[in-house]
């Protein structure tokens, strides 16, 4: 369990931060940014369950959503602690923390369920609809762009495949959960193409 006593530590201060095998780096390489924005991204499902939580009189569907959400919420932070780990042992001597082929699966089986009840698309999703669905949308682009930084990384160094199918598999997710928090894809607002010329 991680204890944390002193919230500063002065250690960033020019620029440098730790890895998870104490390693020092910059604020900006691409490991760092690769974690750096998998967590922005659970800072923006933060955000959708606050808006989940307040449609909670919806019912069943809100609530599950929530305690999707919640799980994934967890799963983030796994995959910043896999990310920000390289191969090998962890500072303490432990193995590191990684993403495993469980929680892609939970994500299959999740999308799976959810999917069989929407009606197929006829064209794109605008992000909108509902307050909830609106921020899914903001989420899942920024896992893509985590994704992007991810794909980045395993050009240079290596990654757990796990981690990156995990992404993948999270953005189609939150696409999928979007459209079920617009009344089963009801309330989507479908793109139209050339609509404004």
């Amino acid at each position: 369990m991680v204890s944390l006593t002193r919230i500063y530590t002065r250690g960033g201060d020019a620029g440098q931060t730790s890895l998870g095998r104490g390693e020092r780096v910059a604020k900006h390489d691409p490991r760092v940014e690769a974690y750096g924005t998998i967590d922005e991204a659970n800072s923006v499902l933060g955000l959708a369950r606050n808006a989940i939580g307040r449609a909670l009189p919806g019912g069943d569907r809100h609530r599950e959503a929530d305690a999707m959400l919640a799980r994934i919420q967890n799963d983030l932070f796994d995959l910043g602690a896999d990310l920000c780990t390289q191969e090998g042992e962890s500072k303490r001597g432990a193995a590191a923390l990684r993403i495993v082929p469980s929680q892609v699966e939970r994500l299959e089986r999740e999308i799976d369920a959810m999917n069989a009840d929407l009606q197929p698309l006829k064209s794109f999703v605008l992000p909108g609809g509902s307050e909830a669905a609106a921020w899914l949308h903001l989420a899942r682009t920024v896992v893509r762009r985590g994704e992007r930084r991810m794909t980045q990384l395993a050009a240079e160094q290596p990654i757990n495949p796990e981690a990156l199918k995990y992404a993948n598999r999270l953005s189609d997710h939150l696409f999928v959960l979007s459209r079920r928090l617009n009344d089963d894809g009801a309330s989507d607002v479908l793109w139209v193409p050339g609509a404004t010329r």
